[in-house]
């Protein structure tokens, strides 16, 4: 099987100076695509499944269909479940068999989120599943969740490190100038306060909002120890519009199977841009190769 701990997955990335693309899927088009550019460039990815999606179609529909199209798929996979703000959920996802799993408390005070989040970490740590956690409120909405911007907050160095104290989660989504959505305005990332709660954590860092960050800027922050790179809006964004192209060229084109692959074929060249950008390229090799002499060891 493909699927792997996604702790294993962005500590090797984090050790080996690239990024992970943690692509929403949103559909059966958007997993063929995600997994599809990930064959061709043969790159370990994470598939997220967001709370959108768990309300239109639900948890455990979702991570079995993405386990369907990745039986026989060469490349690591970590399915991830993204942005839940409920304990009993996240703690679901791990009884499913999630390789990852984000708990948000980043709206809850922060001793309560430390709380909870260290309660997540044990049990999926047990388990073998990674586990990411939120410090600092990212701006923007996501999956119907707005945070104004008046409302974000950029990290500091003494929230990230106590909170990895006190929860000793596995990766950290932190807010250094990305928000969730497509900007009107290029963001501009701050890479000093990244280094510095780099340096002070000294664990992969998750970067939300990256629809749309500039790619040198994101090239940047990987080089500083960003292992995980959201990537949600971008691919609804490149899906929809290749389906309005079918029905721009032909009003009468009524076939699914051509208006839906469009959409996966814009999906898939936008997942493989990422790639390209993230430098996942061709680390799938050294990834399972990593994990077998953990293996033999016994680590």
């Amino acid at each position: 099987m493909p699927f792997i701990n996604g702790k294993d997955m962005l500590m090797h990335a984090y050790k080996n100076g690239y990024g992970v693309g943690a692509f929403s899927a949103h559909n059966a088009e958007t997993i063929q695509a995600i997994i599809w550019a990930a064959e061709e460039t043969q790159s370990p990815v994470m598939i997220q499944v967001g709370q959108k999606v768990i309300q239109y179609m639900g948890m455990r529909e979702m991570k079995s269909m993405i386990e369907t199209f990745g039986e026989g798929t060469t490349v690591p996979i970590a399915i991830h479940l993204d942005h839940s703000r409920q304990f009993e959920q996240t703690a679901a996802a791990i009884k499913q068999g999630f390789q990852s799993v984000m708990f948000d408390g980043s709206g809850l005070e922060f001793e309560e989120n430390a709380r909870i989040t260290a309660r997540v970490v044990d049990i999926a740590r047990a388990l073998g599943i990674g586990a990411e956690g939120e410090i600092g409120k990212i701006g923007g909405t996501e999956d119907g969740i707005t945070v104004e911007e008046e409302d974000a907050a950029i990290t500091t160095v003494e929230e990230a490190t106590r909170f990895v104290d006190s929860t000793d989660v596995d990766y950290l989504a932190i807010s250094i100038g990305t928000a969730h959505g497509i900007f009107h305005n290029a963001p501009t990332i701050r890479m000093e306060r990244l280094q510095e709660i780099v340096t002070a954590v000294q664990r992969p860092i998750v970067l939300h909002g990256g629809s749309s960050v500039p790619d040198d800027q994101v090239r940047e922050a990987i080089s500083l120890g960003v292992s995980k790179i959201n990537i949600d809006t971008e691919l609804r964004q490149a899906f929809s519009l290749g389906v309005q192209e079918v029905f721009n060229e032909n009003p009468e084109e009524w076939h699914l199977a051509v208006s839906l692959d469009k959409g996966r074929e814009r999906t898939k060249e936008k997942v493989l841009e990422k790639i390209k950008v993230f430098g996942s390229e061709g680390k799938a090799v050294d990834l399972l190769g990593s994990i077998a002499k953990q293996e033999e060891v016994g680590v």
